[in-house]
C-alpha cells in the first residue's frame, strides 16, 4: 500500500489549483474590492453574501458561519471528502502528480469510493451513447428525431440508450475492473436471486445527471416500450447514493450555470426534453429536478448560483402546466418563492403544451415568447386560488377571500402587498376595506391603500433588516445622519426611487426641510425632517434612522455616498426597464413597427445606463454588506476586504 502524500506534493495541488474556479462551480462570485471575491455561502442561508474568496492567498471565509480554509478544504466540505480524495481530486483536475512516501503515484493507487462511483458513471455514459448509435438504438434515436433532436443534440446532452438485456452494462463495467459492490453502490445495477448482478436501466433511453461542478452523479431514464403489460414506471431514475440525491441535483445546471449567472435568471421547467428544448430554442437557463419536486435544496443550489441577494437580483421562472396538477405546482412554488430575493414568475401556454412540444409544433421563437410572456408567480397562485369559487354568489366571494387573503399577506415585498390588495378586491367585487381587513387577519402587514398620510397606522412600517429595501434605507440613514456629505447627489433622487411608501413620505420630508445640499448634520436637522412627516410612523422612523448605524466597514465617505445612489438609481432604472419589456412584449412588431423601434431604442439605452450605473455601485468603496450585526461589521473591516 502506498503511504501518506508528502507535503511537498499537498503544496503543489495548493499553488496549482485555483481556488476561485474551483468555488466559482458552486457559487456565482464578484468582485469586492481589491483581490477579495464575494458570493452567497453554500455552508449556510444567507440573503447578503459575506462569503469571501481571496485568489491571491488561495483562501476562503465566510463572515456568516464562520466556514474557512484552503481549496483543499472547500472541497472536502463541499463534497463531503476526505483530506486525502479531496487533494487526489484535485491533484487529478490540476495535472498534479502524487508520489506517495512508500511508493505508487495516484494513476495506480486505489482511488476513493466517491471517485470510484464517479468513474463508473462516465464508463456508463459511454457505454449507453455507444448502444445508442448501434442497431438497438434505432427506437430510441426515432423517439428523439420525433422531438426534433437529431444526432448532435443528443451527443451534446449526452443521450444514450440502456439495451434490453439483462446484464449488458453489468458485465462491461465488471470487465473494465469494477466490482459488484461499487455497480450497486452507484445504483447501476442491483443483485438478482440467483445472486448475478442484473442492469437498473434496461431498455430505455437515458440522459446523465451531473453535478454543478460537471460529475456524472447518476441518470434518468424513459421507458420506450409500449407493450401494455409493461408497468413499469415511465421515467426511472437513479436511486439515491454517496453521489446522487434526489432533492438536491438539477439537471441541465452543469449546461446552464454560467448562462443563470451572467443573465441573473432561471427557468425550471418539469422534464429532460424540456430542458433540451428551452436551451436549443435560446433558453439556455432552463434546469429541471429530477423525479421529484422542486423544494429548499434546490432553492439553495439556484440563490448561490443567481448570487440572489438584496444586492443581486434576479429572475425565478417556473412553467407549469395550465392544469389543476400545475396549479397546485405553482401554489406549492409559491410557498417556497419567500426564500427567493429574486422575482418569482410562472410561464403558462394556454393550450397546455409543455417547452418541448412547443417546440415542436410552434418552433423556437414559440418557446422564447412564453418565457417572455412570463406572469408573477403571486399573480397566478391567486387568480388559480380565486378560480376555484363561483363568485357569482356571496358564500363563493367570501371563501375566495379567505383562501386568497393569507398569499397577499405573505408577499415579500411589502410595497407590492397594496396593489395586489386593490385587485383582489376588484377580482372579488368587495370593498378594498373588507379584502385589507382579511390580510391583516391573515397575519400579514396590512397593506397601506391610498389615502392621506394622517390614515397612515404603524403597520407601513419597513422592517429594518428586509433585504430588499436594504438600499434605500441606508440612503436614508446617510441623509438623516450625514446631510453634507450627502449634498446635492442625494437631493437629485426624487420619492420615484424609493418604493416603501414611508421610505418615498421620509425622502419627501427631507426635501420639505430644505435638502441635504443645505444642511448640516445635528439634533436640528434631524427635528427638522421629523416635523414635516405627515404620520406618527414616519417620524418614528426617522429617529431610527438618526441612531441606527451605517453598514460601512469604516467611516462613510463620498465614494460610499456615490455608489449607493448609483445603487439606488439603478434599481429604479430596474423598474424602469421591466415596465418597457412589459410593454415590448405586448406590442406587435408587424402590426406597430415604428412604436416597436422606438421603446426598443429606450430599452437599449436604459440598458446601457443600467450597466453604466452598475460599474460605478460595484466600485472598490462600496461596504454595504447588510452584515447583521456590529461583530460581523467589525469582522468585515480586516484583512479579508483590504
Amino acid at each position: 500500500m502506498p503511504g501518506r502524500i508528502p507535503d511537498s506534493d499537498i503544496a503543489a495541488v495548493r499553488e496549482r489549483a485555483d481556488i476561485a474556479d474551483v468555488v466559482g462551480e458552486h457559487v456565482s462570485l464578484r468582485r469586492a474590492g481589491g483581490d477579495s471575491m464575494k458570493g452567497l455561502c453554500p455552508f449556510h442561508e444567507e440573503r447578503t453574501p459575506s462569503f469571501h474568496v481571496t485568489p491571491s492567498r488561495g483562501t476562503f471565509h465566510c463572515f456568516g458561519c464562520g466556514a474557512g480554509g484552503d481549496v483543499i478544504e472547500f472541497v472536502r466540505r463541499m463534497d463531503t471528502l476526505g483530506f486525502v480524495e479531496a487533494v487526489e481530486w484535485l491533484a487529478g483536475r490540476y495535472g498534479v502528480t502524487i508520489n506517495y512516501e512508500g511508493g505508487g503515484a495516484a494513476p495506480n493507487r486505489r482511488a476513493g469510493e466517491r471517485a470510484r462511483l464517479t468513474q463508473a458513471n462516465s464508463a456508463a455514459e459511454a457505454f449507453y451513447s455507444e448502444c445508442l448509435l448501434a442497431d438497438d438504438g434505432t427506437g430510441a434515436r426515432a423517439f428523439l428525431a420525433e422531438r426534433g433532436f437529431d444526432a448532435g443534440v443528443a451527443e451534446h446532452f449526452g443521450c444514450g440508450f440502456a439495451p434490453a438485456g439483462w446484464d449488458r452494462l453489468s458485465k462491461h463495467l465488471l470487465r473494465m475492473g469494477f466490482s459488484d459492490r461499487e455497480l450497486m453502490i452507484a445504483g447501476l445495477s442491483s443483485r438478482a436471486q440467483s445472486g448475478s448482478l442484473i442492469d437498473k436501466f434496461r431498455g430505455r433511453l437515458t440522459w446523465p445527471i451531473r453535478s454543478v461542478s460537471g460529475d456524472i452523479v447518476g441518470f434518468g431514464a424513459r421507458k420506450l416500450s409500449t407493450d401494455p403489460h409493461d408497468d413499469s414506471p415511465k421515467y426511472l431514475n437513479t436511486s439515491e447514493t454517496p453521489l446522487y440525491k434526489k432533492s438536491e441535483v438539477l439537471y441541465g445546471v452543469d449546461l446552464a450555470k454560467r448562462e443563470i449567472g451572467r443573465a441573473r435568471q432561471v427557468v425550471v421547467v418539469e422534464g429532460y426534453t424540456d430542458v433540451m428544448a428551452c436551451h436549443l430554442a435560446g433558453v439556455p437557463t432552463a434546469v429541471a429536478t429530477c423525479g421529484t419536486a422542486f423544494g429548499v435544496s434546490h432553492i439553495g443550489i439556484l440563490r448561490r448560483l443567481l448570487m440572489d441577494s438584496d444586492e443581486f437580483r434576479g429572475e425565478v421562472i417556473f412553467t407549469f402546466d395550465g392544469d389543476a396538477a400545475g396549479q397546485k405546482a405553482a401554489l406549492r412554488a409559491f410557498d417556497d418563492e419567500q426564500r427567493f430575493v429574486a422575482q418569482t414568475f410562472v410561464a403558462v401556454e394556454p393550450a397546455g403544451l409543455d417547452p418541448c412540444e412547443l417546440r415542436q409544433q410552434h418552433g423556437d421563437a414559440a418557446v422564447r415568447d412564453l418565457i417572455a410572456r412570463r406572469e408573477p408567480l403571486v399573480a397566478f397562485a391567486l387568480r388559480s386560488t380565486v378560480a376555484r369559487y363561483d363568485l357569482e354568489t356571496v358564500e363563493g366571494r367570501v371563501q375566495a377571500l379567505r383562501a386568497a387573503a393569507p398569499l397577499v399577506a405573505k408577499i415579500k415585498d411589502q410595497a407590492m402587498r397594496p396593489e395586489y390588495a386593490r385587485k383582489l378586491a376588484g377580482d372579488l367585487g368587495m370593498e378594498v376595506e373588507a379584502v385589507v381587513g382579511a390580510v391583516r387577519a391573515a397575519g400579514g402587514a396590512a397593506p397601506r391603500v391610498a389615502q392621506t398620510p394622517s390614515r397612515r397606522t404603524d403597520t407601513d412600517r419597513p422592517r429594518a433588516d428586509d433585504p430588499a429595501l436594504g438600499i434605500e434605507r441606508e440612503m436614508l440613514k446617510l441623509a438623516v445622519q450625514q446631510p453634507a456629505l450627502c449634498g446635492p447627489f442625494f437631493d437629485v433622487i426624487g420619492t420615484e426611487a424609493y418604493t416603501h411608501p414611508a421610505y418615498a413620505a421620509i425622502r419627501a420630508a427631507i426635501e420639505g426641510a430644505g435638502g441635504t445640499g443645505s444642511a448640516t448634520a445635528g439634533p436640528v436637522w434631524v427635528e427638522r425632517v421629523r416635523e414635516r412627516c405627515g404620520d406618527e410612523t414616519g417620524r418614528s422612523v426617522v429617529t431610527e434612522l438618526a441612531v441606527e448605524r451605517l453598514r460601512s466597514a469604516g467611516p462613510a465617505d463620498s465614494r460610499y455616498v456615490r455608489e449607493h445612489i448609483a445603487r439606488l438609481q439603478e434599481r429604479a432604472v430596474d423598474r424602469k426597464v421591466a415596465a418597457l419589456k412589459s410593454t415590448l412584449q405586448r406590442i406587435n412588431p408587424v402590426d406597430e413597427p415604428e412604436r416597436h423601434t422606438k421603446i426598443f431604442g429606450e430599452l437599449i439605452a436604459l440598458e446601457q445606463y443600467r450597466r453604466g450605473l452598475r460599474e460605478q455601485a460595484m466600485g472598490d468603496g462600496l461596504r454595504e454588506q447588510a452584515m447583521g450585526d456590529g461583530l460581523r461589521e467589525q469582522a468585515m473591516g480586516g484583512e479579508a476586504l483590504a
